[in-house]
């Protein structure tokens, strides 16, 4: 057998296997076409094992790190499926992106509750002054939405990621509500 053909036959295997991959990748039920793994009802990624896990056996910080994921990629039923599953609830983290993912779900006022809960918890956090902000807006009370802004200024200044966002969605750029990380 001459080299060419050798290499050509070592090509041709290569290619079909890396096209098998990608086809099995595509259809696995367990990955999205996003960067967050989507799992069926009742289950949780878990990020240790690279698995779908029964959400009620994961630890708390595993299903708030993937609850969090899932709100901001726009995955809210499945980020509240995660985020409720949590034991510890006193957590300004979870209770902000209980928030962010209800209020995204069309639920403003249930989704201002939440943030007014974690805010009990932790009245500095960046993000849920942000996203009450957000969610003042779309109750139509600019009023309260630029008071969360000027507790942006006096946090973090003009500058910071959390009171641009903000600001551009007062300013009438909705597309910027929720989207910082």
């Amino acid at each position: 057998m001459n080299t060419n053909s050798y290499t050509s036959r070592l090509l041709l295997a290569g290619a079909f296997v890396f096209a098998a991959t990608l086809a099995e990748f595509a259809t696995s039920p367990t990955f999205a076409a996003s960067d967050t793994p989507k799992c069926k009802e009742g289950l949780t990624y878990n990020e240790q094992t690279k698995k779908c896990e029964q959400t009620s056996s994961l630890e708390d910080d595993t299903l708030t790190r993937q609850g969090r994921a899932l709100a901001l990629n726009g995955h809210y039923e499945n980020a509240l499926e995660a985020l409720m599953a949590v034991r510890n609830k006193e957590d300004a983290t979870v209770l902000t992106y209980i928030g962010y993912a209800t209020r995204k779900l069309g639920r403003v006022d249930e989704g201002i509750t939440w943030y007014h809960k974690a805010l009990a918890l932790d009245p500095n956090n960046l993000y849920t002054r942000e996203y009450l902000g957000e969610g003042y807006l779309a109750a139509g009370r600019i009023d309260l939405a630029m008071q969360e802004l000027a507790k942006l200024e006096a946090l973090c200044g003009k500058g910071c990621e959390q009171y641009e966002a903000l600001s551009s969605a007062i300013a009438g750029e909705p597309e910027h509500w929720g989207s910082s990380t």
